[in-house]
């Protein structure tokens, strides 16, 4: 009944739909529960060591044989620039002695670890059915490596160029990341800080499916049946989807970040890069209204966040949002507090009985 079956062919899963990897809300429970309601799990390992990541699949291979899909940044790690984090420091000063803090004081490290040979070793004993990338895609001896041990390989498209760059690198399919979308921009060819060209969904997609010959998987606030038809319609062979999972019990969320997602609208979200100093779809909260969304004061990715975390400590305990990330795409409004097993069967349920129509 699925108007085009070349993902489910090439990943072995039953239904078109691929849970994305969120890093922090996704943990091995999440990915049990959409693989064995027949989707594709993931499990985003940047916020993971590595023998972290090894123990969440060690109990997803534990509880299902269903394909799993590993998933890594391949940034490359920004150089310190004192002169930048001084003043980032100095831009925040102000609400640190709001806080009654020392400006001065000393900020925890902030890290997302890219693909490297640690992880490409996890990779060669865990064996997943497919990995895929953010932020392009690590070096060729280690894609190599990664194909060698049998995985399919994806990574994310923001625009046109770069769908055709990541499928001349030999992807097996190619995510077509719509700005709508929560969480990190993909982009790895253009400027970070220059947001106001990123495409939307409706309009990137079919423009992808035009210039690559892989299968295209859709991203960017699908969230219902709807969504699905229409990417399908658009020329996609699967969906990935984000947001609507943070829904899911499953979901690793603070309650202020749950509470934000019940509340939020449509015209909530904005993308920022204050933190982590990347541009990434949150909702708005009070640093981004008054610093930005976007500061060219952020320190590149992944600093930025350091020195938030005191502020992001001190207002979270009084009960605010105000200096945390929120991520979440355009679409929040339609997302259903059902267990992630029964959200990807309802999704699955829903899209097939409006394509039957």
């Amino acid at each position: 009944m699925w108007p085009d079956r070349r993902i489910q062919d090439l990943f072995g899963i039953q239904l078109p739909i691929v849970q994305a990897p969120m890093a922090g809300p996704t943990l091995a429970d999440m990915v049990i529960g959409a693989a064995q309601a027949g989707a594709l799990g993931s499990l985003p390992c940047a916020l993971l060591s590595v023998e972290q990541a090894y123990e969440q699949c060690r109990l997803i291979r534990a509880a299902t044989d269903r394909p799993l899909n590993l998933n890594f940044f391949c940034h490359r790690p920004a150089p310190a620039d004192a002169a930048r984090e001084s003043a980032w420091r100095e831009r925040l000063a102000p609400y640190y002695r709001e806080f009654g803090l020392d400006p001065a004081m000393p900020v925890p490290a902030s890290n997302r670890t890219p693909f490297g040979d640690a992880y490409c070793e996890l990779v060669e004993e865990v064996r997943p059915e497919v990995v895929s990338f953010h932020f392009g895609l690590p070096e060729p001896r280690l894609l190599d490596r990664v194909r060698v041990a049998g995985a399919r390989i994806v990574s994310s498209a923001t625009t046109v160029s770069e769908a055709r760059w990541l499928e001349a690198q030999g992807c097996d399919a190619i995510i077509a990341q719509g700005a709508e979308a929560g969480g990190h921009r993909g982009l790895f060819l253009g400027d970070e800080l220059e947001i106001s060209t990123q495409v939307g969904l409706f309009a990137l997609l079919p423009q992808v499916v035009d210039a690559v010959r892989v299968p295209v998987i859709a991203a960017g606030a699908i969230g219902d049946a709807r969504g699905i038809v229409a990417a399908f319609a658009l020329g996609a062979a699967a969906v990935q989807i984000g947001t609507a999972y943070l829904f899911c019990p499953e979901a690793k969320l603070s309650p202020l970040h749950r509470q934000a997602l019940n509340e939020a609208r449509d015209d909530q979200t904005a993308l920022t890069n204050l933190f982590t100093g990347r541009p990434a779809r949150s909702i708005v909260n009070r640093l981004m209204r008054e610093v930005g969304p976007m500061s060219a004061l952020a320190p590149a990715f992944p600093l930025a966040g350091g020195a938030l975390a005191p502020l992001r400590a001190r207002a979270e305990a009084a009960g605010a949002a105000d200096f945390m990330s929120l991520w979440s795409g355009q679409a929040a409004r339609l997302g259903r507090e059902l267990s992630t097993y029964e959200l990807t069967r309802t999704l699955a349920e829903e899209t097939l009985a409006r394509l039957r129509r």
